[in-house]
């Protein structure tokens, strides 16, 4: 019998089986069979390699595992290679390849191309006319493929530029002398030195530019009063970017979700400056300091209260029922130690400051109040919001008509537990504004034969049914209240009270069981737009006068409510101790004995908690912050910014809600509109201008599925009819999807 051969390899030799080995020296792949070179070519030759791996997997040498493993090729490639090796021999690796022909661009369809650029058409031109991409046929010319006519008549100038591409712009902005994207070199040096104000907007050619769908909110944002009032109350020294592009860029970044400015540094700057007409969009920097003049040297706030007057009165009818609720803004910063407050989507105590916002029914924000010291729901609403509302909402009825009719009011006020006061109640009653909120102390259930069922219109127009029923109630003995309560399917019963003597009793609940809407405002609002974001670093001090929590009292408020607390469970525990029914002189002397101790504890308890009480009478609950210890002093987080930044973000929201309306028409699942708005934001877009016609046309891209490009039609042709021209040009948008 003979013997069988021991494989000895060369040194630095990778094993592929027990007798399979490899090995690579200068640029030379080699094969060994034990120690024996069976194969040898160049490491560049790819059709041998394949070959000579396929003929080892056929002929049973190794497995295909073993190839894909010592080699690290993908294990679909020696897959290929076997079957191709199996199918054809070893003359299949290096015949030539068969290459696909033309899908678009056939022999015939640049016959035609060709026969139209000799007509003088341009490239969008002759795109349009076959029915075929402007970026493919853009791809044909500079390969020489086929011709464009140099001289011009009859369509498109001849010299008309070509839509560039995003590699082509990519490369041309890092090619840029003056920053990425800074290729208007000639201007913006003039523009620096104050020799010219802002740029002219204008447009060029462009396919897939990024966030592209943006520019579908235009018509939205122009409606909803973007760069409406904004040169009466805003001005900006002489630059290159002028202040309908700095406010449109803020927009659109909101739409897009880039949630704060310094998000901007990760954007490409010449792919949004498409989006504005320009070349860039400003730097970090740059769009920082404008920011801080709009805020500092402009007027944020009055131009904020216009807009809101102009929105109650187009939906007057949104504007006779408002809700009302604070949003705690949480600060992580140390600039300054704000006071706390309780976070309850948190659970926490932390440092923050409080927004009070006024919204309509249906979610859709009208104004902010930002409290620097948050003195309550209460207070703010007496002192700012309501004297606000009483001079701003529309179509109140004349004093002739409260004086004929006492139970007519106003308008109504919705709010929650935190606003429970008979007094304010009241107080609201002889200002004639009716109120609607939560019963703080409801007390026991009412019989559940007292509720009947009533079908109930919600503000999206469905109709639900509620077991409801309603009493009267003179509140505190102070104020005479409907009391409705809501009967839920496990007995729970919601009580609501109201001062609105006039309405039905389904609209009231429908009115108070809405508050959902506003709470949805807060979520929708915080994940998509960031309205807790720091928009601006700094702090601005308070006034010595602002009154505040005296810290001392805050303290003492604190060791009462824990002592308060302990002395209630250590009563508790006393009443439940009792004896067991087996009764033994062990036990009763046990029983004695710990009952003595919980009544000795008491006893402390109680003390401790008179003396505590006795001290926080003599400390006052309120001092001024000129009174405030050196140590418990803060300032106020810059407000301007903010305030300036919030009411952009409630325009795009009242925007994205427009357009929400309109897609809805199309769609059968209508929760889903929002998340479709936010893919067409996002979408790219070819921007095709065109001087001599006036337009600029928005193409935008197939979005995931045929219904979403149903809506997106849909939209487009609703827009269109808008008529919309982009501001500081004379063109006007014109939407569409790609063929």
């Amino acid at each position: 019998m003979p013997q069988r051969q021991l494989p000895i390899f060369p040194a630095g030799a990778a094993h592929i089986t027990s007798e399979l080995a490899v090995m690579k020296e200068e640029g030379v792949v080699t094969y060994f069979n034990g120690h024996m070179p069976i194969f040898r070519h160049p490491a560049a030759d790819i059709g041998t390699f394949r070959m000579i791996t396929a003929q080892f997997c056929v002929h049973g040498l190794c497995r295909q595992a073993q190839i894909s493993r010592v080699f690290g090729v993908p294990a679909i490639s020696v897959k290929r290679a076997v079957k191709r090796y199996r199918e054809e021999g070893p003359e299949g690796f290096y015949g030539q390849p068969r290459r696909r022909g033309p899908a678009v661009l056939t022999p015939e369809v640049l016959q035609q191309a060709q026969a139209l650029f000799d007509r003088g058409l341009g490239v969008l031109e002759v795109a349009a006319e076959l029915g075929i991409k402007a970026n493919t046929l853009g791809k044909a010319v500079r390969a020489g493929r086929v011709h464009k006519r140099t001289g011009g008549p009859a369509g498109a100038p001849a010299n008309a530029p070509e839509p560039s591409t995003k590699s082509e712009r990519s490369q041309t902005d890092q090619r840029a002398e003056m920053g990425v994207g800074a290729t208007n070199t000639v201007e913006r040096l003039a523009a620096s030195v104050g020799l010219v104000g802002a740029v002219d907007v204008k447009f060029v050619p462009a396919l897939d530019v990024p966030n592209g769908g943006v520019l579908l909110a235009l018509p939205a944002l122009l409606a909803t009063g973007l760069l409406r009032h904004t040169k009466r109350y805003f001005h900006l020294p002489n630059g290159y970017y002028g202040l309908p592009s700095i406010f449109l860029l803020l927009a659109f970044l909101a739409l897009a979700r880039i949630k704060s400015i310094e998000r901007l540094r990760y954007c490409a700057p010449g792919e949004w400056g498409k989006l504005l007409g320009l070349d860039r969009v400003p730097e970090v920097r740059t769009l920082r300091a404008k920011l801080g003049h709009l805020s500092q040297q402009g007027q944020p706030l009055p131009w904020s209260a216009e807009l809101c007057r102009e929105w109650m009165q187009r939906a007057p009818e949104t504007a006779q029922v408002l809700y009302v609720d604070g949003h705690v803004r949480v600060y992580h910063g140390e600039l300054t130690k704000l006071p706390k407050h309780y976070v309850a989507r948190q659970k926490l105590c932390l440092r923050a400051t409080t927004d009070y916002w006024v919204n309509a029914m249906d979610g859709q924000p009208f104004f902010v109040v930002h409290q620097d010291v948050d003195p309550g729901l209460l207070q703010v609403l007496e002192h700012e919001i309501v004297p606000r509302l009483e001079q701003e909402v529309p179509h109140q009825p004349s004093a002739q008509e409260l004086e004929e009719d006492p139970l007519l009011h106003r308008f109504t006020v919705v709010f929650d537990r935190e606003g429970y006061s008979p007094q304010f109640l009241r107080k609201m009653k002889g200002r004639r504004i009716a109120c609607l909120t939560y019963h703080k102390h409801p007390g026991a259930d009412w019989r559940p034969e007292e509720f009947y069922t009533r079908q109930v219109t919600l503000v999206s127009g469905n109709v639900v049914r509620m077991e409801l029923a309603e009493r009267g109630l003179y509140l505190g003995g102070v104020v005479w209240v409907r009391e409705i309560r809501r009967l839920m399917a496990d007995g729970h019963q919601t009580a609501v009270l109201a001062t609105d003597y006039r309405s039905d009793l389904a609209p009231v609940a429908a009115t108070m069981f809405a508050r959902w809407s506003q709470e949805n405002f807060f979520r929708y609002m915080r994940q998509h737009y960031g309205l807790d974001q720091l928009i601006e670093y700094g702090t601005e001090e308070i006034a010595d006068t602002t009154r505040v929590v005296n810290p001392a009292y805050r303290h003492l408020e604190g060791q009462v409510r824990s002592t308060v607390s302990r002395l209630h469970r250590a009563e508790a525990r006393f009443g439940a101790l009792a004896l067991e029914d087996e009764i033994e002189p062990r036990a009763v002397a046990a029983y004695q004995e710990e009952k003595a101790q919980l009544r000795e504890q008491i006893t402390t308890l109680e003390t401790q908690a008179s003396a505590l009480k006795a001290e926080r009478k003599k400390v006052k609950r309120h001092i001024t912050v000129g009174e405030l210890p050196e140590e418990d002093r803060f300032e106020r987080l810059k407000v301007p910014s903010k305030h300036l930044i919030d009411t952009v973000k409630m325009i795009a929201y009242r925007a994205e809600t427009a357009m929400a309306h309109v897609v809805r028409e199309t769609m059968t699942r209508h929760d889903d509109a929002r998340s479709l708005l936010r893919a067409i934001y996002s979408a790219e877009a070819d921007l095709m201008p065109d001087e001599r016609a006036g337009t600029l046309t928005v193409r935008l891209h197939h979005l995931a599925n045929r219904a979403s490009d149903n809506a997106l039609q849909h939209l487009c042709a609703e827009l269109n009819a808008t008529e919309t021209v982009f501001p500081g040009t004379d063109l006007r948008l014109v939407y569409e999807t790609v063929s």
